[in-house]
């Protein structure tokens, strides 16, 4: 069977290893173009070992269209004469002209439990939904947005304090198995997917570096699963204010809610107080949330104590957006 590759990240690369491992008739990459740093329209996906680097050390060919389903795209992947392609996180959509390519058609690592979070980023809607346990699904790619049906699946629990890079450098491998086990039954005849439920659909939609400027009109909890599910990309932050100085941008890199056991919360949404103990306190007004790490801009990631000791917080202090109403 004829393979080709289409993926981009880390998220990918297991299954692009798992592939070439297994002696599998890999033909062919596609991947995203190099992007220069700060050039718009770059894939915001972690990247690892680099798609095109593991090809290139088992001598695979590589094309790096900017669109796969423009005339020029169709026609570089047609000359792979593929049988099957394998998609995982490309970052395109595909054309009815590229899945009628391959004799086979198309099959998707997808890190979601299809249907919930079709889309770009399901591993950070996850997390900022509150969801427990999340997983991979392997679909049958159709011109519907992740609404093919679906091959294989399997559940992985979210950890507690779990952030989308390290969820998903812990269920690509499972991902890369899942799709290798879909390519042995499908080398012995065709094989039926189950339909998703159209009822159980959510979407994932592209995460925007906007998204991580933190609401402090939120709850802690609401906060504490924004930074979880924004590193290692936009990630959360805000704005350090403090009385007659100019804003100082901080990224949240660690924090926890804390519980007000039968007290009322006075303080001023986002603003900074100091508790008997560190960390550093900040106060939604629906609760508190303790940060243990930031990065103020120009500065190294450092611990609350740490910042506490650079800027001993005073009253009018306060975390909110770069400029306040």
């Amino acid at each position: 069977m004829r393979i080709v590759m289409m993926g981009t990240g880390t998220f990918a690369e297991p299954t692009f290893e798992s592939l070439l491992n297994a002696n599998e008739q890999v033909v062919g990459l596609v991947t995203q173009p190099e992007r220069g740093t700060g050039r718009k329209g770059g894939s915001t996906r972690q990247t690892g070992v680099g798609m095109a680097a593991i090809a290139q050390a088992h001598n695979v060919p590589v094309i790096q269209p900017e669109s796969i389903n423009s005339p020029e795209g169709v026609t570089l992947l047609k000359a792979f004469e593929p049988d099957l392609l394998v998609v995982a996180a490309y970052g395109q959509i595909l054309s009815n002209e590229v899945i009628a390519v391959p004799k086979l058609g198309a099959i998707n690592v997808h890190a979601s439990l299809l249907p919930k979070y079709r889309g770009a980023s399901p591993i950070a809607h996850a997390i900022l939904s509150g969801e427990t346990v999340t997983g991979v699904t392997i679909i049958r790619i159709t011109l519907g947005l992740d609404a093919g049906e679906m091959l294989d699946r399997a559940e992985v629990e979210i950890l507690t304090e779990e952030t989308t890079g390290e969820l998903e450098a812990r269920i690509a491998p499972i991902g890369a198995n899942l799709a290798l086990s879909v390519i042995e039954r499908m080398k012995k005849g065709p094989i039926e997917g189950i339909q998703q439920d159209p009822m159980g659909v959510t979407k994932a939609p592209k995460i925007k570096k906007e998204h991580g400027l933190i609401d402090w009109s939120k709850t802690a909890d609401d906060i504490v699963r924004q930074v979880r599910a924004f590193q290692p990309w936009p990630t959360a932050y805000t704005f350090f204010h403090r009385p007659e100085k100019e804003p100082i941008r901080v990224i949240i890199y660690r924090a926890e809610a804390q519980k007000l056991e039968g007290e009322r919360q006075t303080h001023q949404q986002g603003a900074i107080v100091t508790g008997k103990e560190p960390p550093l306190v900040a106060t939604p007004e629906s609760g508190l949330l303790l940060i243990h790490e930031l990065q103020p801009a120009g500065k190294k990631r450092m611990t609350a104590e740490e910042f506490l000791r650079g800027y001993p917080i005073q009253d009018g202090f306060r975390f909110g957006p770069e400029k306040l109403s």
